[in-house]
This record gives structure tokens, sequence and C-alpha cells, in this order.
């Protein structure tokens, strides 16, 4: 396979005024703390990944769990296996390490996928704090160089594709193990993304590097933010991508600077803009994302840039095929859970759901299955509409024909599975009030107009019917974005 290169270009423009001196400024300091949050699940812990694979063994016929969501268990990134190092020559000793981490671990401090390193964190596996020189691996080496799961087995200083010196393993996903490396012809860092060794994957891959070549055609000069697809190559029959490196992913800024209270509307407004500048270039290229969250948005070690990643779920528009389980649970538009024929509108909607974390620290619908995301969903913005749910194909496994809702839940006393017929005559627990709360007391009166804004501009992003929600280009428009 002959390396692809796509021409490197500056980095997109930032929001104008957005500049970060300090990390802690990030902080919602006009966070709800009245209690009308409290059932609401930490934003910061959760690991869509895990249900991720919970699906997709649904739709092998596999069981599944049936408890509630509690954000602490999901940690599916975990794993036994260990990086093979190659020799370190004597004056190459490891320094000893602060603390024990966990490789694998996505979403841990040091260890974002794309990530760079910080000054004040080191990373403390003993692979990465003493990279051995590159060397390229002679075949005699290793018997196999894959795992028995298709990963690639990452050696901590191998110099991939004659120019790429592996400094450290970022993680792995369902599709994909990542890697830092540094570009001997270049000088910079950059993230490698090798997958699994499976005709299927490898395909999808393919689709991807399609898509981002397209995106970056219609984008030469990097202005819409969306992650920079620098080349791909082959390696020891792994399919590698790689991409620009950037610092962390929006889970993780919630994780390191907004647990629990959220990022402020200063922040927000920074990053929505330049969420949906990438989305009106999707949408110009007829592309649907159909993965987006806190995890697949990236910034710079400024915090003050944003690109949207991981395009491998994303497809043409016109491949909009029926499926129940697109798009990772808590982020999924109602008219994917209902079968009704999507579009560009699944992509705000995810948006719009993840803005609502930025602000609150807290995840706006959860449910165990998509029956309970839609009673999730209804709580918060009202009955479906007649005419939406009629155009469902998937409708009637949750209303019934006098479009009654059913929800399938468990007995608290004998945990045995009850259906309740349900009527939502209004919202129990809506926008306004989760992320108001009693009112805007305490707020300046500038505080107190932009949070009337982004409660307005959400709204518009999360309207049940997809034909009424907004567009990247309204939503650009929005007040909210566009101040006078």
């Amino acid at each position: 396979m002959s390396p692809v290169h796509t021409p490197r270009e500056q980095i997109g423009d930032a929001f104008s005024d957005f500049t970060i001196s300090n990390d802690a400024d990030l902080a919602n300091s006009n966070a709800i703390t009245d209690g009308t949050e409290k059932d609401e699940p930490s934003a910061a812990d959760y690991d869509p990944m895990f249900d991720t694979k919970e699906e997709r063994q649904k739709l092998d016929g596999a069981q599944t769990t049936n408890g509630d969501v509690s954000s602490a268990a999901y940690d599916e990134t975990q794993t036994s296996r260990q990086d093979i190092l190659l020799p370190d020559t004597p004056a190459q000793q490891p320094p000893p390490a602060p603390k024990e981490k966990d490789p694998y671990d996505m979403f841990a401090d040091d260890d974002d996928m794309f990530a760079e390193d910080t000054k004040d964190e080191q990373p403390t596996h003993a692979s990465a704090t003493a990279v051995p020189q590159p060397q390229e691996l002679d075949i005699s080496m290793m018997d196999n160089w894959d795992d028995p799961e298709g990963y690639y087995n990452v050696r901590l200083g191998e110099l991939i594709n004659g120019r790429y010196h592996v400094q450290q393993n970022l993680g792995k996903g369902m599709f994909s193990s990542v890697v830092r490396a540094s570009d001997s012809v270049t000088g910079s860092l950059v993230a490698i993304k090798i997958i699994r060794q499976n005709d299927t994957m490898r395909k999808a891959g393919m689709k991807e590097i399609g898509i981002l070549e397209q995106l970056h055609e219609a984008d030469p000069e990097d202005k819409k933010h969306i992650i920079k697809f620098v080349r791909y190559f082959e390696h020891k029959g792994h399919l590698c991508m790689v991409f620009e490196n950037l610092s962390m992913n929006l889970r993780e800024v919630l994780k390191k600077f907004g647990r629990d209270v959220g990022l402020n509307l200063r922040a927000i407004r920074a990053y929505a803009q330049q969420i949906f500048l990438g989305l009106s270039l999707l949408r110009k290229c007829n592309i649907l994302h159909a993965d987006l969250k806190p995890d697949n948005l990236l910034v710079n070690e400024q915090r003050n840039i944003l690109k949207v990643c991981d395009l491998g779920s994303a497809s043409p528009a016109s491949e909009n095929e029926i499926t129940p389980y697109l798009v990772s649970r808590f982020y999924r538009a109602p008219e994917i859970i209902l079968g009704i024929p999507y579009d560009y509108a699944i992509d705000v909607w995810s948006i719009g759901c993840t803005l609502f974390e930025l602000y609150t620290g807290k995840i706006l619908f959860t449910g165990r299955n998509n029956n309970q995301m839609l009673k999730s969903i209804m709580e918060c913005r009202g009955k479906y509409p007649p005419k939406v749910l009629r155009r469902g194909s998937l409708a009637h496994l949750h209303f019934d024909d006098m479009l009654n809702f059913h929800s399938a839940e468990e007995d608290k006393l004998t945990g045995r599975p009850v259906t309740r017929v349900m009527d939502f005559k209004k919202p129990t627990r809506d926008l306004k009030t989760r992320l108001m709360g009693k009112g805007t007391r305490g707020m300046s009166d500038a505080d107190a107009k932009d949070l009337t804004l982004f409660v307005d501009f959400l709204d518009r992003c999360l309207t049940l019917n997809p034909e009424k929600r907004c567009t990247p280009a309204e939503a650009l428009k929005h007040p909210f974005l566009n101040r006078k």
C-alpha cells in the first residue's frame, strides 16, 4: 500500500476573544447546588465505550446487564496486556515512577487519545519514561505481531514506517489502538491509529480515510475544526492512520477542571461555535458523523482550539440505514430509536446533549436501554408529536396503537420485569429548570442573559421533531453564538 499524503495546513481559527490563562478559569462558577441535579450521573466519569460494547453484544444476541446507569462502573479500557519493550541501553535507565497507572486508560490524566505530554505530569509507565532509541524490528523478534483479538502489540521505541518513533501507548478502542509518536521527518508529535487485524475493520478504516480526505479537500486551509489527517500507511499488516497531536478530549477537560460543576459559558460558547463550524463542513460534504460526544472533541494545550475527531462511524448522509444502536446511547437522537429515516439532525442532537454536559457536568438523558432513553427524553422534552411517532418503523416497540408509552422497567421489590403505561402530560425535569435551578440570583446581568440565551439555544438543538431542529448554519446565527 502506498502512503497517501495530505498537505499540512495551519491550525483553524479559534473563537477570537477566547483565551485561557489558567485552567481553573474553565470551571463553572454558577453551577447549580440546590440539589435539583442530585440524581444525574456525572459526565466526567462516564465511559460511553462500555455501552458501545454492551450494545454490540445485543446485536450478536448476547445477554446484557439490566442494572441502572452507574458511571463509576464504566471502564472497559482496562486490560492485562502489557507493552512489549525494546531492550534499553545501559545509559537509558527509567527514573522512578511516582505511582502505578493503567497504560490503557484512555481517559486517564496523561493518556488521552491524541494527547501531548505536560510538563508537570510525566507518564508513569516504565516504557513511557525511558523510550529506547528508534529501531526497525526484525521479523525474528516475534512469532506473532498481534494479540488474540487482532490488536497490534505495540513496542515502545519501535520505528514505524521508517519515520515514527513510538513514544507512548495511549489506549485502545473497539476498532483500533492508538500510540503517540514523534515524526523524524517533521520533528513533531503525532497520534497514530492502528486498526485491528480484521477485514471488516480495515474496510471501515479505509472508508474513514476517504471521508477525511473529502473533508480536507473541502477545507484545505483547516478553518472548520475537523481533526487534521496527515497520511496513512501499512505496518505489519495493519492499516495505520496518522493525525495531528492534540492535548485532551472534552470529557477529560470536565474531569480535570469541571467535575460535577461543568465549564463556564464563555468556554461553552467558544467550543460550541467551533463544533458547529465542523458540523457545517460535514453537512456541506453530505457526511453524518454519527458518534459525537465529549470524548470525540479534542482541544489543544491552550484549551482554546477544538477539533472534531473520530470519524470511524461517519458515513454519507445517503447511507442512513435504520439501526436502533447508531450513536453512543446517551447521545442518541430519538428518531434513531424510533426507526425514523435520519439525517444531519442526529449530530445536532448529540451536540445539544454534549453542551448540556459541558455546562452542568451532568449527563442530560440516561437510560439502560433505548426504551428508558425515550422515557428520560420525554421527562425533559415532553411528548413526542404523533406525526413523528407514526413515521417510526420501530415505534411499536415502545408505544401502543393509541401512542401510549410502555415503559419496560424492573420491579424494585421483586426484580422482575414489568411494563408501565405512562402519560407525560408535561415535562417533569424540563431543560430550563435543570439549567437554571431557582433562577439567576447571584449572577451578573451579563451572565444571566447568557444563560437565558444558552437555554434557548439548547432548546432548539434538542427539538423532538428532527425537521424542526436547528441546522448548523442556524446554530451559528443564534444570539448565544453570534454575539453583537
